[in-house]
């Protein structure tokens, strides 16, 4: 903190208010860094689900599929707690969504908008609706 104050006081920088601290701090070419750093996590992120079929890497895809199964078979529907294995089935594809997500910017998409939080809710709501 020191090394900084004092860098900035060599530089004439007056902008800095004493006692906050911002990532504008950061030098460029630790921003530089930090920017390769996120392209190649988003550059492999995309590359996740190459090899799988789209009927398998898809949330609307999948619930549909469940929604199928529910509506022909309840029984064994029920008795395989699909309730429960959903969340676990559902996470590694909507963490991939959200890696690129940053709720601090100013254009940021709000998780109701995104496509996966409402194939999700639409098929909550198909479930809601058959059960009563």
């Amino acid at each position: 903190r020191t090394c900084r104050r004092q860098a900035r006081e060599l530089s004439g920088e007056a902008a800095h208010h004493e006692g906050l601290s911002s990532d504008e701090e950061l030098t460029p070419t630790e921003v530089d860094e930090f920017q390769k750093s996120k392209d190649n996590v988003l550059e492999d992120s995309r590359k996740i689900f190459e090899d799988v079929h789209a009927d398998f890497c898809d949330i609307r895809k999948i619930l549909l599929k469940f929604q199928e199964w529910k509506e022909k078979f309840p029984d064994s529907y029920c008795d395989a707690y699909i309730s429960f294995c959903l969340p676990k089935l559902l996470n590694p594809l909507i963490r991939v969504q959200l890696i690129s997500w940053n709720p601090l910017e100013q254009n940021f998409t709000e998780l109701e908008e995104m496509p996966w939080f409402r194939a999700i809710e639409e098929f909550s709501d198909a479930e809601n609706v058959s059960e009563s």
